[in-house]
């Protein structure tokens, strides 16, 4: 039976309750205390805040909740704070309502957003409120990971849907809450409705705390030993769990059938990156890595080898807490403090209970282990003073380790202190925005009533509400200075008091606001430069996020080499510091779309929200004509490919979504074909899952096979030829720069080691003085192509400056070789004059 099956005749509070119960029944599933409890205030029309520990099937909870809005014909939303979360939930619920009866809002992806029951990211609830607030179609919001409330940066999205939704519903879930008393009474005055707490249940696994003052290989064969695996160690930063992986490669975790075990679930796997050769060492001896900077494949297949019992350890960050799926029985904290981006400071209550609640597999174990080791200079002054015994003497003269400058220390009080502790309570993180007062300004009544409610009634203090006030008036009066909002003398017949002269664009607050910006500046463009595909990226490049640790790579490497030219030059240490200060990443276009995003915030306020970012990556990588491998190699950035790749994916969909068909050359398909190919064969998941999401089975997405299917590179023409001209390209680039050492050492070299590239370049240059590298010397027409069957043979012509175009590399491509490498595999046949 599924669950639209269950739809009693008639929605009463009994009559939803036990068709819930039944289907959870007939599931196989019995419900916890707490759940009963929660579901009863649910179908009866209460507001419910579940603070119950991981693991105790808050989720079912929200299902029943879509259930009983589904049941009484009502609109639903259900709102989580990633969009990796929004779309996995997205897909669970198509599998128990129906792909018919749900949608899904993320501002990238738009799907059945009519649905009756729809997942969305809180900003998208939020600006559903904002701009219709009551009025808008929705009785129930179920609300996850609602500690966010209090996230400094996204917290006012959170907040926004309690102040402007009397007529909903509100079911807010969280591990790690704290004191609700103060949610509890708002809730009840703004809705009208009873407001009830579930926070009284015990963990459906409890969980042992233990502080070791114990190296961690020591403890940590102990917990192996006792069968406490699988084990995640948490590290505060993505270098540490990657160097924890390599350290414990020298324990022996697995027996010979366990590491076949590993083997024959890998299968095929593709591991395509310096990092993924690792990673396949790690984990085939039972050790995983887990990080947000990881591909999504790599995260994956981590996940699925823990969920089928194979990995003994994961070594991850504190990122554990939100939504991730691994199962584990022990979580072993290596440090109680950690740096914020700020200070280091010890761990919050809350910071460690949601890690902590991770310990403890439903279904799998007994018990769950929580461990804590002490700071390693105590552990080794423990060690130092149990090989001296106990004679005062000697462990007087022992020498204590201190611990290093800026730390902040830890015990185990510390440790059982956090135990103790209650989560702190949430912080109001409300603000004030030109996106908000333009979505106030435009609905329906009387803005300024509505405006005062959302700026006195919010959960700040009189002190900060001031604060907002008088931010509020200077954006309003911003608006009316420009000419975007006038006064009206009168109400209109929606009741406005003030009214917008200008239409915004659709969903204008939510993702990728300065779109509309983007195809403005698209007119200032010179469609007949050979730099105008590589420019059309720039601007879209600057209105996306910034990537900030390969913006930070760029700059490091833009600063070394500038060091490097300055002491070639004689420059003084004091003048190559004080030089290095206007040394910046790569800013394509900065000053042409600097002017014209000042010109456009004028008449479209709102993007004020939204600085423009001027930056070049997916352009670096394509000008360099270097591979993803290649370009992360490049910037030092194995640890972070992960972030590299979804921001090459959000290029991608952001450059083929965003300029109009008429706008498109030869080149700008050429470029978008190459980004959507490099992201594909790196890790095709990214995209997979956005294609899936605008025509989604009723299934959910299908997982991927160990073997990891991919799609041969070579089916996609326009975007091998790319791959091949890039390749081709890398070369010339070099052989321009007289980078000898680095052509021979290219993956694809064969006989063409340094020396042969000297000798053939060396007659070259009897002929021309140098090798051209501009939008020219790369175009389609310097690359000549004989395609054969399982081979292509190309001749890449050399831009010289008399433009007799005598020269060439004369080269073969493997097709065969390449859909099994996942690249254009290139080998250089001669390089000459023709």
């Amino acid at each position: 039976m599924s669950l639209i099956d269950a739809l009693p005749a008639e929605p009463e509070p009994d009559a939803l309750y036990e068709a819930f119960a039944a289907w959870t029944q007939e599931r196989g599933l019995t419900l916890y205390p707490h759940q009963e409890e929660a579901l009863i205030e649910v179908v009866s029309g209460s507001n419910v805040i579940l603070n119950t520990p991981t693991g105790s099937g808050k989720s079912l909870v929200a299902t029943g909740a879509l259930f009983a809005a589904l049941a009484r014909d009502e609109c639903a939303f259900y709102t989580a704070p990633i969009k990796a979360l929004v779309s996995e939930k997205f897909f669970d619920l198509c599998k128990v309502f129906g792909t018919e009866n749900v949608g899904m809002m993320t501002g990238d992806a738009s799907v059945n957003a009519d649905a009756p029951i729809v997942c969305c990211t809180a900003e998208v609830l939020a600006q559903i409120a904002l701009a219709e607030g009551a009025r808008a179609d929705i009785n129930t919001v179920v609300m996850d990971e609602f500690h966010f409330y209090a996230e400094p940066d996204r917290g006012w999205a959170w907040q926004v849907p309690l102040l402007e939704m009397p007529q909903a519903q509100f079911l807010l879930m969280s591990a790690t809450l704290g004191d609700v008393s103060r949610f509890e009474e708002d809730l009840e005055k703004r809705t009208g409705r009873s407001t009830a707490v579930v926070a009284s249940a015990e963990r459906p696994v409890p969980l042992y705390y233990d502080y070791r003052v114990t190296p961690l290989h020591e403890t940590l064969e102990e917990l192996l030993q006792g069968g406490d695996a699988p084990v995640y160690i948490v590290h505060f930063t993505q270098a540490q769990a990657i160097e924890r992986a390599q350290s414990l490669t020298s324990i022996n975790m697995c027996t010979k059938q366990e590491k076949a075990a590993i083997a024959d679930e890998i299968g095929d796997f593709r591991f395509t990156t310096r990092f993924g050769r690792n990673l396949s060492r790690y984990v085939r001896h039972g050790i995983g890595v887990h990080h947000a900077g990881m591909l999504p494949k790599y995260r994956r297949l981590v996940e699925r080898l823990a969920q089928r019992g194979l990995l003994k350890v994961i070594c991850g960050t504190d990122t554990l807490g939100v939504g991730v799926n691994v199962p584990i029985r022990t979580v072993m904290f290596t440090a109680l403090s950690k740096y914020d981006g700020v200070r280091v400071r010890r761990l919050r209550a809350r910071e460690f209970h949601q890690i902590a609640g991770r310990a403890g597999r439903a279904g799998f174990d007994t018990v769950g282990n929580v461990v804590a080791l002490a700071p390693e200079h105590v552990i080794e002054n423990e060690k130092a003073l149990a090989k001296v015994g106990e004679d005062p003497k000697k462990r007087r003269k022992v020498v204590r380790k201190k611990a290093p400058e800026g730390f902040v220390s830890w015990d185990k009080a510390t440790f059982e202190k956090l135990i103790d502790a209650e989560p702190e309570p949430l912080t109001s993180r409300f603000r004030v925005s030109n996106a908000m007062l333009l979505s106030v300004i435009a609905r329906p009544g009387n803005c300024f009533a509505a405006m005062k409610h959302l700026l006195t009634e919010n959960h700040d203090d009189r002190r900060t509400q001031r604060r907002h006030i008088r931010e509020a008036i200077a954006i309003y009066r911003s608006l009316l200075d420009g000419g975007i909002v006038e006064t009206l003398p009168e109400p209109d017949e929606q009741g406005r008091t003030a009214r917008l002269t200008v239409d915004l664009q659709a969903d204008f607050a939510l993702n990728q606001p300065l779109s509309t910006f983007a195809l403005a500046a698209l007119d200032l463009l010179d469609r007949e430069s050979p730099s105008y595909a590589l420019d059309v990226l720039s601007v879209v490049e600057s209105t996306l996020d910034d990537p900030r640790q390969i913006l930070g790579a760029q700059l490091n490497k833009a600063r070394g080499e500038a060091v490097q030219r300055m002491k070639e030059d004689g420059v003084e240490y004091e003048e190559r510091m004080e030089l290095l200060e206007d040394v910046d990443h790569p800013k394509p276009l900065e000053d042409l779309l600097s002017h014209a995003y000042d010109a456009y915030r004028r008449g479209h306020p709102w993007v004020g929200d939204h600085p423009l970012r001027p930056k070049s990556v997916a352009r670096d990588m394509y000008e360099r004509a270097m591979t993803f491998v290649e370009y992360v190699g490049h910037y030092e950035l194995a640890r972070s490919e992960g972030l590299v790749l979804r921001y090459l994916a959000g290029a991608y969909k952001a450059l083929d979504q965003t300029v109009p068909d008429d706008a498109k050359t030869e080149e700008l398909h050429d470029i978008i074909a190459w980004m959507g190919e490099l992201v594909r064969q790196v890790d095709s998941s990214l995209l997979d899952e956005w294609e899936q999401l605008t025509n989604p089975r009723e299934d959910g997405p299908q997982e991927q096979a160990p073997e990891e299917r991919v799609r041969p590179v070579t089916a996609n023409p326009r975007a091998f030829r790319v791959l091949v001209r890039n390749e081709l390209f890398r070369r010339v680039e070099l052989a321009a720069r007289h980078r000898y050492r680095d052509l021979g050492a290219l993956e694809d070299a064969g006989e063409w080691d340094a020396e042969a590239w000297e000798e053939a370049l060396e007659e070259y240059g009897a002929d021309h003085d140098s090798i051209g590298t501009g939008p020219d010397a790369r175009g389609p027409k310097m690359l000549l192509i004989e395609e054969e069957d399982g081979l292509w043979r190309v001749r890449q012509i050399l831009a010289d400056p008399a433009g007799d175009h005598d020269w060439g590399i004369s080269a073969e491509v493997d097709l065969a070789a390449s859909d099994a490498e996942g690249r254009a595999v290139v080998r250089v046949v001669d390089v000459n004059r023709f």
